[in-house]
């Protein structure tokens, strides 16, 4: 969430970045600087009357060692009514500031000056290319590749769980773990720290990132037990600190994690969700950097570098994007994309997404660094995928297929998978 202090000072910036990604109640920004008004009165008049309850309580004493004791008694009297007034006051502070909270939450982060102002995808601007995406050369798209292979299994997938959570087979699950292990490698190699991430987080977790409220919709919920099944390793990697204080010295802190996604999307109908392009379940291995304020600019670059360099290296042509404000999401302030080139589909395939938040979900967690002069600040947050497998598998099989009907494995995953071709 956005600090109260920094809406006050920046009402017009605010609204504008809400107006600017798509959100219509601006009125709430008013709402929760009128709550936070009340909230300030209701602390000033409980100090208040807790520092004249404390005053007049040692008029107490000297009243009853002269001998006064009905003056006492009153005294008595008026700060046990003082007491009682600073309970209904503290519980009006705890009232007010849930309710402030709840305003904050509904504001999105404010993006950066460097993101274009935009409402669709049309909008986003395009930073980066690489290689030569190939023309309509007749090659399959990778779900006749893998039907052909029986590599995949989504009909059987459908019977034991449900549309959109295929079963891998053979050459294709091996594929897929060697994806991993190769990404993982690379992160370590960069020096992201591996984690082994819970697949489950409770409702603070899901709040603390922003997937509440927000996107409740989307993610899959185990209600006899209050949890979300996670729709990204985000999530339970960023709480890790969460309600910590780290020393500065500690940062930037850099995770890495493989974990499978769930996500309860609707998609469209058509070529866009065939095959690997659009699941329920998916793999990931997800990156997360917490940072010093003053580096989060610069550590953003590094980490669109890394997913990019993994593009290169597997030689997959791809574009990258600087998101804008209307097709950014609620909790970032910059956000990159990275897209592959599909040549069996003639279409770019987004595979990664690095995103900034500043301090907006570090201030959700309260995870927070201590200075050297000892000063308590909020840490920048960030994440990026390095990468989604499906569609890094869908753009494989469709890029590296041979003539006769096999699949060339790229040079770099050739020593996790242990063969040249499958």
């Amino acid at each position: 969430m956005l600090d109260i202090t920094f809406i006050r000072e920046n009402v017009e910036l605010v609204k504008q970045g809400m107006v600017h990604k798509g959100e219509k109640n601006v009125e709430v920004v008013d709402k929760a600087i009128a709550k936070d008004d009340e909230w300030r009165k209701a602390v000033t008049d409980a100090d208040r009357l807790r520092a004249e309850s404390n005053a007049r309580s040692k008029e107490i004493g000297k009243l009853m060692g002269q001998g006064k004791k009905e003056e006492a008694q009153k005294i008595i009297k008026e700060t046990g009514e003082s007491k009682e007034k600073i309970k209904e006051l503290e519980k009006s502070i705890t009232r007010l500031r849930d309710e402030l909270d709840e305003l904050l939450y509904k504001i999105p982060n404010v993006p950066d000056p460097s993101v274009p102002v935009g409402s669709t995808e049309d909008d986003n601007q395009t930073f980066k290319t690489w290689g030569k995406p190939a023309g309509d050369t007749g090659k399959k798209p990778h779900w006749d590749i893998a039907e052909q292979k029986k590599w995949l299994d989504f009909d059987r997938g459908s019977k034991v769980t449900g549309a959109g959570f295929p079963f891998y087979i053979g050459k294709m699950a091996a594929l897929q773990r060697a994806l991993i292990n190769f990404f993982i490698s690379e992160a370590a190699s960069a020096g992201y720290t591996e984690m082994q991430a819970p697949f489950f987080v409770n409702e603070d977790s899901a709040r603390g990132t922003g997937q509440i409220p927000d996107k409740e919709d989307m993610m899959y919920e185990i209600q006899r037990d209050q949890f979300f099944v996670i729709p990204t390793g985000e999530v339970p990697i960023t709480n890790y600190h969460r309600d910590e204080i780290v020393g500065k010295d500690l940062l930037p802190l850099k995770y890495v994690a493989h974990t499978p996604c769930w996500r309860r999307e609707a998609g469209s109908y058509g070529k866009d969700v065939r095959g690997l392009n659009r699941l329920h379940q998916f793999d990931k291995v997800e990156l997360v950097k917490i940072v010093h304020p003053d580096e989060s600019e610069t550590e953003l670059e590094s980490l669109r570098v890394h997913a990019e360099q993994l593009l290169e290296k597997l030689e997959l042509p791809y574009r990258t994007l600087l998101m804008c404000t209307g097709d950014m999401g609620f909790t970032q302030t910059k956000k990159y994309d990275l897209e592959v080139w599909s040549p069996g589909q003639q279409r770019w395939l987004e595979v990664s997404s690095c995103s900034n938040f500043g301090s907006f979900q570090a201030r959700r967690m309260q995870l927070r660094y201590r200075d050297e002069k000892g000063k308590i600040e909020m840490v920048h947050t960030l994440n990026g995928s390095a990468l989604a497998l499906p569609r890094i598998v869908a753009a494989i099989l469709e890029t590296y297929q041979t003539e006769n009907g096999d699949v060339k494995v790229p040079d770099v995953l050739q020593p996790f998978i242990g063969s040249e071709v499958i």
